[in-house]
């Protein structure tokens, strides 16, 4: 409570006494009463002068500055969704290409597997037909010589016979064809 009255008497004391801080004191003369209103004139001329500066020269600028990155910025964020919708799209198409390519690799390779499947087969039916070539043949020229004799001769020839003969003439064939 003391301290209250005392910061008070002190504070009251620059009010009433004029002549507490003068330059003759040795005080400070900002707060000495007699150059308060020069010092408030100036004080408002000089933060006047600065608000006008500021308010006419320097804030349009900032905000013209501002104005301008924030087009900016829109700008590119406006950019930046068109480039992802674009790349959304362009993901879209490759994986489209992509599934288009493996149904097509996929009956290329179907097709290719039915074509050797049946070139494999085919090929067994030509050995088959190979292997089983010779009896064929023996048959035939058994029953075609069997056939011309009787023309020929008139008489009824063995079939044994000529099964013989044609089985020795086809074994010398075939050890001269294949080298025996």
């Amino acid at each position: 409570m003391i301290k209250k009255i005392f910061f008070q008497s002190i504070f009251f004391n620059f009010f009433f006494i004029k002549e507490v801080f003068t330059a003759e004191s040795g005080g400070m003369p900002q707060l000495n009463p007699e150059f308060w209103i020069s010092q408030i004139f100036w004080l408002t001329l000089t933060f006047g002068v600065l608000y006008i500066v500021l308010s006419k020269l320097i804030l349009p600028k900032i905000s013209a500055n501002l104005e301008l990155r924030k087009s900016q910025i829109q700008e590119n964020v406006e950019a930046a969704e068109k480039q992802r919708k674009n790349s959304e799209s362009k993901i879209k198409e490759y994986d489209d290409i992509i599934l288009k390519t493996k149904l097509e690799a996929k009956n290329i390779f179907n097709e290719t597997r039915k074509k050797i499947i049946k070139d494999i087969n085919s090929k067994n039916e030509i050995n088959l037909l190979k292997k089983s070539a010779p009896e064929k043949i023996n048959k035939i020229a058994i029953e075609t010589s069997s056939e011309l004799i009787k023309k020929l001769i008139g008489a009824d020839v063995n079939n044994s016979s000529i099964s013989a003969i044609v089985d020795d003439l086809s074994k010398k064939n075939e050890d001269k064809y294949y080298g025996n």
